[in-house]
């Protein structure tokens, strides 16, 4: 067994022992290890509370030396994820990402941007602006989102 796939069932054994409460991940296919399909709950306290996100997870060829490519498939309002489902989360991004990162730390990651938005490095201007000016509107909005969307 290669390397890579070898890690990928180390991750599978991961998830099955250590994924945060409120994330899940595995394989679309069984004979496909590199392709996975996520779900995480939005956290408490959040606008996202209760919501279901789900997110699809692809391991590159070169992993765990590259990071995952995620992306959100359920449409959220937040200044780290655009429309696209495109996340900027620093732990993802190839200058920052350690071989040593799980995917639960991953996940665990995403539901810590999910409490606190970075509106610093946004990809989104427009929920990054309202955060800082009316953080009010802001949370207002993720959460008529969160319903529409994540219910």
């Amino acid at each position: 067994m290669d390397p890579r796939t070898k890690r990928i069932h180390k991750e599978i054994e991961k998830m099955a022992k250590d994924a945060p409460s409120n994330c899940s991940a595995g394989p679309v296919k069984q004979d496909t290890l590199d392709v996975w399909d996520g779900t995480i709950i939005g956290p408490t306290d959040s606008p996202f509370e209760g919501g279901i996100f789900k997110v699809s997870i692809t391991f590159p060829k070169d992993y765990p030396f590259s990071p995952p490519k995620i992306k959100f498939q359920t449409p959220l309002y937040h200044p780290n994820v655009d429309r696209h489902g495109n996340i900027c989360l620093d732990i993802l991004k190839s200058g920052a990402w350690s071989p040593a990162l799980t995917l639960p730390k991953v996940l665990l990651s995403l539901c810590s941007l999910l409490t606190d938005p970075n509106p610093d490095d946004p990809l989104w201007a427009e929920p990054a602006d309202l955060i800082r000016n009316n953080p009010q509107e802001y949370r207002r909005i993720a959460r008529e989102w969160t319903i529409q969307y994540a219910s």
